[in-house]
């Protein structure tokens, strides 16, 4: 019964052990216990990394669409002027948009915002009514630069910008059915546009983009020799801008 009764207490809780510390053998009768964390299920993990992927691009997708004009715009005014300068045409650095409070008259003498015109590729010139030999000249380069624009003359006007109050020629009037013929006054019209130095404004053809900037300027007394030149320029700026210029106003990036 001795015997019992001794072994019996030497396991009892918080009794000393020969040998082994009271505080020591009260943590060896602490049962062991383990917390396991339960892991998320690897199909879950999956579809959650998934949806950040999907997310990241959805959101560098908004940015490139938010920033496709301004993308485009610098395309379309340098891309096209590697080294050496290919461009024939002088490009407007910077450019200058077309002002806002500038009037035109049209043919049947309403009065119209000149920032009309903007949603079209604009090739210009500009004379006094009597249309001299230059004007003529230009009036005609005009016409057959967008015609040899092929299908993307309809992303383009020709437009001729008339700085006094006189009669225009009547012998040249059927060959203006397709420009866009406007008055304007001079003192308007040189707050936007300018002559190479030692030329006049009625020497040059003028190019405006679609977001009414006056961009590039052609050599004064453009010839045909000159013109096939301007043609590539043309050529070129219309590729460039055909993925964000459509034909028909309306059409330009904000």
């Amino acid at each position: 019964m001795s015997g019992s009764n001794s072994s019996d207490a030497s396991l009892a809780p918080g009794l000393e052990r020969p040998g082994v510390p009271a505080a020591v053998a009260s943590m060896t009768d602490e049962p062991l216990s383990l917390t396991v964390h339960n892991l998320p299920p690897a199909g879950d993990a999956l579809a959650a990394l998934q949806r950040s992927r999907r997310g990241r691009w959805q959101m560098l997708g908004l940015l490139l669409v938010a920033a496709a004009p301004v993308l485009a715009s610098y395309f379309t005014y340098y891309v096209i002027r590697p080294e050496g300068r290919r461009n024939f045409g002088e490009l407007i650095e910077p450019q200058r948009h077309l002002p806002e409070a500038m009037l035109a008259l049209a043919p049947d003498g309403s009065t119209q915002p000149l920032e009309q015109l903007r949603g079209q590729w604009l090739l210009l010139s500009t004379s006094g009514a009597a249309c001299g030999e230059v004007c003529r000249s230009n009036l005609y380069l005009q016409r057959q630069l967008r015609e040899s624009m092929g299908r993307e003359k309809d992303r383009m006007d020709w437009v001729w910008l008339v700085t006094d109050d006189g009669p225009l020629p009547a012998d040249i009037a059927p060959a203006l059915a397709q420009a866009t013929v406007l008055r304007v006054a001079p003192q308007q019209l040189q707050q936007w546009l300018a002559p190479a130095v030692g030329h006049t404004l009625e020497e040059h053809l003028y190019l405006v983009d679609p977001m009414g900037n006056w961009m590039m300027r052609f050599p004064a007394r453009l010839d045909r020799a000159g013109a096939a030149q301007a043609k590539r320029d043309l050529e070129r700026l219309l590729r460039a801008s055909s993925s964000w210029d459509k034909p028909g106003r309306g059409q330009e990036p904000h």
